[in-house]
């Protein structure tokens, strides 16, 4: 999740919410030059396309004390095209301290945070081939996680170390080195190898493989993810854990729900975790099956607020319902469930199993999973109940840029991807007038991009192809500018005319209205159209996130 630079505090001090703080993590929207850091972080250059990430092994030692870490990443890649110049990505201060291949030593220069690996002669085309890169350094800290981003160093209230890194947005490259975009998931899956002092636990993503004892009753614990994940999503946590599980019976099976909390906060979890099951089920209607069957289903409590680390779920909501006991809509519906464990867990369909390559296109992930709040409001209550949420949700919206970011940069959108994302979706649903069909879009969404890195573009082509309708002009006017579409209409001797204005050119949007309290339709295009029959009166329906104004 994402967050615009002013709400950085917001959460950190306020008792009450009297507006919705996008949620999470590190801003990358601002308004600054484009630097050639920028350039390299954000562009897939002719030093990052000729290999492609089949799998990470990570090893990583936390030194509690001195902040530190140290480790290795085994590099599992395919050879795409011969070229003897490899681009990593480690940020500063971490270091890179060797790198090797089938006996070599590689030589390689620093460049702020990235690392150019010389390679004589390269590698040949179409094989597979393991580089370890061996790092050390003292990461960033993240002070204000997940707002800011980093290696988290923080105690239990028993005085307990605890550990674990939050860095969407910020970037993995903060405390491993990797090829740190997102358009490169590793297909294999990976490896996290986390050692824990004596006492703790190590949890990672994906299912536990191996653990074994060290010196100093230090413990490695083993996880592996078999199916492709963000490089950001690798996470370990380090704490004094406590384990419970379940059986949840879905659509492909019987999928394991494994729970990781504070020892102390055990029994507070039982009751509140309660809320998985049922939001699984919901989220299976909607969406299709879980996306991670073979990796299980995680909540890890951690030492932040939560973020959506797949198959290993970070959760610190407090073990309250709402967003810290507060209801991000105004409306009452938002108290009813944990935020926390609804949207991280609606990121495992959008955002970990359909992924954006480029961050600027985000919105697909948050917009989607905003919504899926909405959808569980509607499983849980009703249809009005979902609509109320959407709707209160709306006064969060900012428009201050553009929803979709810029290319090649990475530079996210407008924090609205949020709320006016999720709005967009809601407005496509209202069009499509067909709920079952607007479900199987959803499903087949999943489906079609099962495991897939994608874009805004081939997102919004394929809801024109399956929906039998095109809403380019919709895309284009919420995504693209912060115009809220005006529907203008007079009123002449009864007689009704209606058009839209502020919006982007060709904008034709059909809409619900109320024509003196009688619900209907109209097709208003950016030239004045008129209505047969006589009125006193029109109403927009709320459904619709657009302005309504009336001219003399």
């Amino acid at each position: 999740m994402q967050l615009t630079l002013k709400r950085i505090f917001f959460f950190l001090l306020a008792v009450t919410v009297t507006n919705y703080t996008p949620l999470f993590a590190q801003p990358l929207s601002g308004k600054e030059a484009i630097t050639r850091q920028d350039s390299l972080r954000g562009s897939l250059n002719e030093n990052r396309t000729w290999w492609d990430v089949k799998k990470y092994t990570i090893y990583v030692e936390p030194n509690y004390t001195a902040k530190t870490i140290k480790g290795y990443v085994q590099l599992n890649i395919e050879v795409l095209k011969n070229h003897n110049l490899l681009q990593l990505d480690l940020q500063q201060p971490m270091q890179i301290d060797r790198i090797e291949s089938n006996g070599r030593q590689f030589n390689f220069t620093r460049d702020g945070n990235h690392f150019f690996v010389s390679i004589p002669d390269g590698f040949p085309e179409k094989t597979r081939q393991t580089i370890m890169v061996h790092f050390s350094g003292k990461p960033t800290e993240a002070i204000r996680p997940p707002w800011d981003g980093g290696w988290i160093w923080r105690k239990d209230k028993s005085g307990n170390p605890w550990m674990s890194v939050a860095c969407q947005g910020l970037g993995a490259s903060v405390w491993y080195p990797c090829k740190d975009h997102q358009s490169d998931e590793p297909d294999e899956g990976a490896e996290l190898r986390i050692v824990a002092p004596e006492g703790l636990t190590a949890v990672g993503n994906g299912r536990l493989i191996n653990q074994s004892s060290l010196d100093s009753g230090r413990t490695v614990y083993t996880w592996e993810v078999k199916n492709p994940i963000n490089n950001y999503n690798i996470i370990p946590y380090i704490g004094k854990y406590a384990h419970f599980s379940e059986i949840f019976t879905g659509e492909k099976g019987k999928l394991d729900c494994d729970y990781w909390v504070l020892e102390e906060n055990l029994e507070k979890a039982k009751k509140q975790f309660q809320q998985v099951k049922p939001m699984l089920q919901c989220f299976e209607h909607w969406f299709g099956p879980y996306p991670f069957y073979e990796d299980g289903y995680k909540l890890v409590e951690s030492p932040h607020l939560g973020m959506e680390h797949q198959s290993a779920v970070a959760y610190g909501n407090q073990y309250k319902n709402g967003y810290l006991g507060n209801d991000l809509s105004g409306t009452g519906w938002g108290l009813k469930w944990d935020f926390i464990i609804i949207h991280e867990t609606g990121h495992e369909w959008f955002g970990n199993n359909i992924t954006t390559k480029d961050i600027a296109d985000m919105w697909v992930h948050e917009g989607f999973t905003n919504y899926s709040e909405t959808l569980f409001t509607q499983c849980q209550n009703d249809v009005q109940a979902g609509n109320e949420y959407q709707i209160g949700s709306r006064k969060n919206i900012d428009n201050d840029i553009p929803v979709i970011g810029q290319y090649g940069v990475n530079k996210e959108g407008s924090g609205d991807m949020y709320s006016k994302g999720s709005s967009v979706i809601h407005t496509i649903r209202q069009i499509m007038r067909d709920d079952e069909k607007f479900r199987q879009l959803l499903r087949d969404l999943n489906k079609t991009y099962y495991h897939q890195t994608t874009s805004s573009a081939e997102i919004e082509a394929h809801i024109n192809r399956f929906a039998g309708m095109d809403f380019s002009k919709l895309f284009d006017q919420y995504l693209r500018t912060t115009q809220i579409p005006k529907l203008e209409y007079k009123i002449l001797k009864g007689k009704l005319s209606y058009r839209w204005s502020n919006c982007v050119a060709g904008f034709d949007m059909p809409v619900k209205v109320e024509m003196d309290g009688n619900p209907t339709w109209i097709h208003p295009t950016t030239t004045w159209k008129k209505h047969n029959g006589k009125i006193s009166g029109l109403q927009a329906d709320p459904n619709f996130y657009i302005t309504l104004q009336k001219i003399n």
